[in-house]
Formats: C-alpha cells, structure tokens, sequence
C-alpha cells in the first residue's frame, strides 16, 4: 500500500526512495490553517511528510469556505487545527498529526519549532512572520513563508543559511486584509501548493537550494519576478518588540490600548489603559488590532527609553 501510494512520486528521480525515507522521517511545522496553509498540508500530507505540526487558534466561518480547502459547512464553527487533522487523517492515516489550537507568540515560538525540520508561514501577520524567523533562526530551521492579497503575492525562503525574514521586510505591510483588500481561491492555492513544493525541496535537498530568494507574483499579469537576497542583514534594524497573547499578560504590566473606542466595545481588553502614561514601572504591553499600531507607538518609545521592556498584543478584530 505505501509502495502504491507514493509510486508516483518517488518515480521523479530527485525523489526516489531515499527522498521518500527522508519525508517519512521529517517533521514540519505549518503556521496558520487558512488559505495559504490548508493546500500545503494537504500537498504534504498527500507526499508523506511523516509529522505535521499544525498552529492556529481560530475556527472555521462560512467566509472560510471559498479558499479553505480543508474545510466544509459541517466544519463551521469548530477549531481549525481540528477539523484540518480530522480531513488530513482521513486522506493520509499513516502520517502523525500534532493540532495546536494556540497563537503564534514569541513565548511559544521555540517550542512550536523545536524539532522540526522546516516551518511554514502561513499565518498572514507580519508580527507572526517576525517571531517565526527569530525562532528559525535560533533553531538552525529554514523558513517558508508566503502572503497573498488580490492576485499579488510574495513567496521566500529564510534563515538557516540565509537572512531572516525582517532582513527582507523591515517594515510592517501597508494595511489590507482578505476581508478588505479580496484573494481568489485559486491565486492563494497556488502559492499554499508552492510553499509544500519549497517545503518538499528542502527536505529532500535537491540542487538548486531555494533559500536566500523570494518570488513576487502578479498573477493577474502572469508575471514572477525572483529576487536574491543572500546578502541582505538585519544588523541595522532597531529591536522588535516581543508578540504576546492575552494569556501572556502578567501581573505587573501596564497594558495600553490604542484601538477606537469601537474597536474596544467589539472586542475588550478588560484593565487596559487607553493612553501611554508618563511612568511604566513593568513592560508596557501596547495593544491594538494587527499590531500596526502598537508597533508605530513603539518604535519611539524605545529611542526615548532604551531601558524600557516593550512588548506588543495583537488583539483581532470580531468575528
């Protein structure tokens, strides 16, 4: 049955039986089950990646439907790790499957990354693709990751003998979301169904080695543009704050939110203030709904106090 299965596969020569052993025996860690990440586990999974490691705290929402290809309207409402390992399983029920219903934070990364042979980014927040490559690179892991809006797209390759990901992107992305800004089902598979083939390269190491490039896509043109970036750094850039959850709040922390206050109606941060006070005796937890803001607020906080611990919450937006 496993000869049958992965007949096909192995018949490409850079695969054959010893690249089959090497994906049995591999563990990857996939950040985000939505549009990015439940094509790249159904690719892995349908390859034989021996252990998938699943992270993401949401649950499946009829607006899912049209790109999640993990997912049907019974799924509505339940957790996506969950409903994600019960589909992979019944494609593949030879593969070990780790669902984390949990949020990608800085206090969680290494753990989440510890023994895993490749991460995938799919998680659609700059402040989750910062942790990530931090937590890669302390790991000696390569990390994929990969963001679609519209028909545009980016794709790379970082860490482990190549920069990090903030060494590309020093920034933080113009706003725009799916709700916002629109993706095609198809435009977003295309580029999950690429990060599980970057994936798969990289597990069996086959010449050329993909790390060190990215590929911007216009895929309303037909147009992919490679771009090197082996020789960028990170050296200059100013700290980044750490990415918390609320259940990473501690006693001694000042919390300030700078959402609106329909924002803080729709969604509460029960305690916080609303405005940075003049004495933080603890961290400063600057919160907001994807961390833009918090993270303009912090960029002169720390110039104006070096000794200040900063940290950022991502609260969301309603469901």
């Amino acid at each position: 049955m496993t000869d049958a299965r992965y007949s096909r596969q192995t018949a490409v020569p850079q695969v054959g039986d010893d690249g089959q052993a090497k994906l049995s025996a591999a563990r990857v860690l996939v950040v985000g089950v939505g549009g990015l990440g439940c094509p790249a586990l159904l690719y892995l999974a349908g390859a034989g990646v021996g252990t998938l490691r699943m992270v993401d705290a949401d649950r499946v929402s009829l607006s899912n439907l049209h790109r999640q290809t993990l997912f049907a309207e019974a799924d509505i409402g339940r957790r996506k790790v969950e409903a994600a390992a019960d589909r992979l399983r019944a494609l593949n029920p030879s593969l070990i499957y780790e669902p984390q219903a949990v949020t990608l934070t800085d206090a969680r990364a290494d753990a989440l990354v510890a023994g895993c042979d490749v991460v995938l980014d799919a998680a659609d927040s700059y402040l989750v693709s910062c942790a990530l490559s931090d937590a890669c690179e302390r790991a000696g892991v390569p990390l994929v990751s990969a963001s679609i809006l519209g028909m545009d797209g980016s794709i790379g390759t970082f860490c482990h003998r190549a920069p990090g990901y903030r060494a590309v992107f020093p920034d933080f992305p113009a706003p725009a979301s799916c709700a916002s800004a629109g993706v095609l089902g198809p435009a977003v598979g295309m580029f999950g169904a690429w990060m599980a083939q970057l994936a798969l390269h990289l597990l069996i190491d086959y010449p050329p080695d993909p790390r060190g490039r990215i590929w911007r896509a216009d895929l309303g043109q037909g147009r992919f543009v490679p771009i090197d970036f082996l020789n960028a750094s990170e050296d200059d850039l100013p700290p980044r704050p750490l990415l918390l959850a609320l259940e990473d709040i501690q006693p001694g922390d000042t919390v300030v939110d700078l959402r609106s206050p329909v924002e803080r109606a729709a969604l509460p941060c029960p305690g916080a203030l609303t405005a940075v006070p003049e004495v933080v005796p603890g961290r400063l937890v600057l919160a907001c709904a994807s961390g833009r803001r918090a993270l303009a607020a912090a960029e002169p906080l720390f110039d104006a106090n070096s000794d200040w611990a900063i940290a950022i919450l991502a609260l969301g937006v309603p469901a």
